[in-house]
């Protein structure tokens, strides 16, 4: 997912930066929609030692991060050759659900998969919709998000 745009590198900071993350408390649910609280689901892979084992399980928790705000986890989670150099989710979004709409490829025993997602958000008081279509490959043995094109 890359909604996300990069901004320069000379942008003065502001005043009251916003947080690098939301609080979730590990109870509560996944913002990915899976039917697991946060902890087990997306949060233990944006904690650590636990990586995506699928491309599905990886945009899932890209997008969760989105929601959060865990900027590390989606810098560490992009292909090096795309990511952007520094990334500020704007504040005024707020994501509020996914609809996975297919994958290809993508499993344990696959390099290269691709995710079709409605991403749904409320941005300074107005609702809107992202669909893409996202390419992951595997990189040093971890899946990472490559590039997107526009809807599926």
């Amino acid at each position: 997912m890359s909604r996300r745009r990069s901004r320069p590198r000379q942008k003065a900071p502001s005043a009251s930066p916003a947080p690098s993350s939301l609080p979730l408390s590990p109870g509560a649910p996944c913002p990915c929609g899976l039917p697991a609280p946060y902890a087990d689901c997306c949060g233990r892979f944006h904690r650590g030692p636990a990586a995506a084992p699928t491309a599905e399980a990886l945009m899932r928790s890209r997008y969760s991060a989105f929601a959060v705000r865990d900027r590390a986890y989606l810098l560490r989670t992009w292909h090096p050759d795309t990511a952007p150099e520094r990334l500020e989710p704007d504040p005024e979004t707020r994501w509020r659900r996914l609809e996975v709409l297919g994958a290809t490829g993508g499993s344990p025993f696959h390099n290269e998969g691709t995710v079709s997602f409605r991403a749904h958000f409320t941005e300074r008081g107005r609702e809107g919709v992202l669909e893409e279509h996202s390419r992951f490959v595997r990189h040093a043995g971890a899946w990472v998000y490559l590039d997107a094109s526009g809807a599926p």
